[in-house]
């Protein structure tokens, strides 16, 4: 029978004078038995607290997500364009779960360091794109939860060189 990740279960069997410490606790023994624990923590830059934070919020609800766009525009990752006439503008998106919003951060901020490909996804962003700091992590947790939703839809675990692949430049014939 598979383990439940609920907020609010779990807030309700809690008993007065429980510390953050047991509630971490908690998490550390209860989230590896999940069905899809294996799946995300094969994620860059997921341990196991950040990951069962990510799936509390995005819940165990396959069908809730009908493709990835609907997932990463709920958690805030997707940008909005609006555009009228001659004007249009890419915006980030201010109506969204804060909750998965602020651990995408956090989880983009450590993939950063935990995946080259992240990095170089992110450093790209940055240095091709010119987006700011927030705008290219905002960017590679939108990329990272289109893998996300991918991976637990197939049952497949995280691959660096299939999410992040590599171009080679065709090297230049010497004459």
């Amino acid at each position: 029978m598979p383990v439940r990740v609920g907020v609010d279960s779990g807030i309700q069997s809690l008993p007065p004078g429980v510390r953050a410490a047991d509630l971490a606790q908690a998490v550390e023994e209860a989230f590896p038995q999940h069905p899809d624990s294996e799946i995300i923590l094969s994620f860059p830059g997921l341990g196991i607290q950040l990951a069962a934070r990510v799936l509390a919020e995005i819940g165990d609800d396959r069908t809730r997500f009908a493709d990835a766009r609907g997932l990463e525009a709920y958690a805030g990752a997707s940008p909005v364009t609006r555009a009228s006439g001659k004007k249009s503008s890419i915006t980030r998106r201010w109506v969204k779960n804060d909750r998965l919003n602020h651990a995408g951060y956090l989880w983009a901020f450590s993939a950063i360091t935990a995946s080259p490909g992240a990095k170089a996804h992110y450093r790209r962003r940055r240095d091709d794109h010119g987006d700011w700091h927030a705008a290219g992590q905002r960017n590679l947790f939108n990329r990272m939860l289109g893998q996300l939703h991918h991976c637990l839809k197939n049952r497949h675990l995280f691959d660096e060189r299939t999410a992040f692949p590599t171009t080679q430049a065709p090297a230049l014939a010497v004459a």
